[in-house]
């Protein structure tokens, strides 16, 4: 390799993403990772992201729990693109049921399990592919690729939609919802969306 050169690297590598991992209060919500002691005024929401995405820190998945906490409805919840569950658990914990979520990546769905079972919620992980119609549900929350978020309405069955994982100058209408909300933090947004 040339000019390569070679370094030990310090005891305790494999843990010191850890310290990024730092909890989050949204609303009532308190999102954080299990070696952080949960704000007793808030819900505890605790997630170890293992392999998958997702620690709550995040503005989408913030803005996300936003919405989330206007909904009046607390019917069934579809969380789309599921990742380490933090929506799908946190729904569960506001009172929805039966709550489902469905990602992609294997990975998702085993951190969205021992997620839940970490917050003591009853929720099912299913593996989906890009092509699956979804399950129907009262609400579904799609944090996800833009692109993903506008090929929704032909693979959803939902009354209300809230979508995020884009930027604030993305995202248009939503064939067959009608826009009720953004919201935004920093450079990204989220929308909440009503079945027309």
């Amino acid at each position: 390799f040339g000019g390569a050169q070679a370094s030990d690297v310090p005891d305790g590598w494999e843990d010191r993403w850890r310290t990024f991992h730092k909890p989050v209060p949204v609303g009532k919500l308190w999102v954080g990772p299990p070696w952080e002691t949960p704000d007793a005024h808030l819900v505890p929401v605790v997630v170890d992201p293992g392999r998958a995405f997702g620690t709550g820190a995040h503005p989408t998945t913030q803005l996300c729990l936003r919405l989330l906490q206007e909904v009046d409805d607390r019917g069934s919840l579809l969380d789309v693109g599921c990742g380490s569950g933090v929506i799908a658990i946190a729904a569960a914990l506001l009172g929805h049921a039966p709550v489902i979520g469905v990602d992609v990546e294997a990975a998702a769905i085993e951190a969205t399990n021992e997620n839940a079972a970490r917050n003591g919620v009853a929720l099912e992980a299913r593996l989906v592919t890009a092509d699956d119609t979804l399950p129907p549900a009262d609400i579904a929350v799609a944090n996800i690729s833009v692109d993903a978020v506008r090929a929704l309405p032909e693979r959803i069955d939902v009354g209300v939609l809230i979508t995020s994982g884009y930027l604030v100058d993305q995202q248009s209408g939503l064939t067959g919802f009608a826009h009720q909300k953004r919201i935004e933090q920093g450079s990204w947004a989220a929308d909440l969306y009503v079945r027309d």
